[in-house]
């Protein structure tokens, strides 16, 4: 993590980047709008930083990126799960030029990729994302996009055209999983290779695939005014078609409008947060019940969770507790059940209610643990529980702690 301890909480990382750049707290605290006080609270573990708005404007003013301050994993953390290569694998796929036509060379004796079995892997790696299996999924994404590659290359007609939809939905596998893995960045290439596989496809469905992953990447680095745009450009792209829509079509462009609102509400939008959850809201009910079209886990259930997550980042927590509360999310595939655990542990820590919130991220883990060990928000929170307590932490804490790799 560019020098600095993944054990360290949001501000002692605020306080060790703000001394690296020879900023005083007088001179931090005026650019970001707050006193000198509420940043000496800040970086003293006094008050939790838990609004990404703030904690944006504070990387901006340091000149480091949201993942520097949040303490996301590194590719290097993941890489030595089980002591295997699995991002780094995956990020020298994606970045591996000659892979890419004019310049992927084609063998004499090479074997045509099988379409039918290639649609399976497909299948198996984002059934696995919605188990929360990321290790799965990551070892298995460098062979599936360079089979999807070939595929296009070896393929014509009809079959070529079915080959970019496979390699469109293996690119969006790798957009979706990268950011949970601290690699936002990388993420972008795949979602911006996969939007060229799905236009190549002429598939409207799988475009707006796309788009939704676009929005998502954006938003994850940070620049959320760029994907607050772009869910607009998306969706007037979408609406010719909404007249007769399919339950997919539907799915894709009610997932586009929640992924903009998260977005909204960082940029802390609220207006704009609360349009686009109505949009979401209309899409879901046309749909008429939670649906899992192209793996969206998209329906009202989806959409107040969201309400949720979208009330919590524009600073409601009360409000976001109450919404989180009356969500049955256990039809939901485990990804979703088990992120909004996260977020409704996040909203409890905010409220002080520790224990319940310790409890709600305990039970998720059980759920799906590499998804509760490798998030960036179960990281913030248990580093701000080992800082809060004035005792030794409990047993089960500093279990916790070990296990999202924040032990002292």
């Amino acid at each position: 993590m560019r020098g600095i301890g993944q054990s360290l909480t949001i501000g002692e990382r605020i306080a060790w980047y703000r001394r690296r750049r020879g900023m005083s707290q007088e001179v931090l605290a005026g650019l970001v709008g707050r006193t000198v006080d509420w940043l000496s609270k800040v970086e003293n573990g006094r008050i939790d930083l838990d609004r990404l708005s703030v904690i944006r404007a504070v990387a901006d003013q340091l000149d480091v990126t949201l993942g520097d301050l949040l303490g996301e994993p590194s590719v290097l953390d993941w890489s030595r799960e089980g002591g295997t290569r699995t991002v780094p694998a995956l990020r020298e796929t994606l970045l591996n030029y000659r892979q890419l036509s004019p310049f992927r060379a084609t063998e004499a004796d090479e074997e045509v990729p099988d379409l039918a079995q290639l649609r399976g892997h497909v299948g198996q790696v984002w059934d696995a994302y919605q188990e929360s299996r990321y290790g799965f999924v990551a070892s298995r994404l460098p062979m599936l996009v360079k089979s999807a590659q070939a595929a296009t290359a070896l393929h014509d007609g009809g079959a070529q055209v079915d080959a970019f939809r496979l390699l469109a939905l293996s690119y969006q596998a790798a957009a979706v999983l990268l950011p949970k893995l601290g690699e936002s960045d990388l993420a972008w290439i795949a979602a911006e290779r996969g939007f060229n596989a799905a236009q190549r496809s002429g598939d409207t469905v799988l475009i707006g695939f796309l788009f939704r992953s676009l929005t998502h990447t954006l938003f994850c680095t940070g620049r959320y005014k760029e994907a607050k745009q772009l869910t607009q450009d998306a969706a007037a792209f979408l609406q010719s078609g909404l007249g007769n829509a399919s339950p997919a079509y539907l799915s894709i462009y009610g997932t586009l409008f929640l992924a903009g609102s998260i977005a909204a509400a960082r940029d802390d939008d609220r207006a704009t947060a609360n349009a686009f959850l109505a949009e979401a809201e209309t899409a879901a009910q046309r749909l008429g019940r939670d649906e899992n079209h192209l793996w969206t886990a998209f329906g009202p259930t989806n959409v107040a969770i969201h309400r949720a997550t979208a009330a919590l980042d524009l600073g409601d927590v009360q409000v976001a507790i109450d919404l989180g509360s009356r969500v049955d999310a256990s039809g939901m595939p485990k990804e979703r059940q088990v992120r909004h655990a996260i977020e409704t542990a996040r909203a409890l820590s905010a409220w002080n209610r520790t224990d319940e919130a310790m409890t709600a991220l305990l039970d998720a883990e059980q759920i799906a643990p590499e998804q509760v060990r490798h998030h960036a928000i179960s990281r913030q929170l248990v580093q701000a529980w080992m800082r809060r307590g004035r005792r030794k932490p409990s047993a089960t804490l500093a279990s916790l702690a070990r296990r999202v790799h924040v032990a002292d």
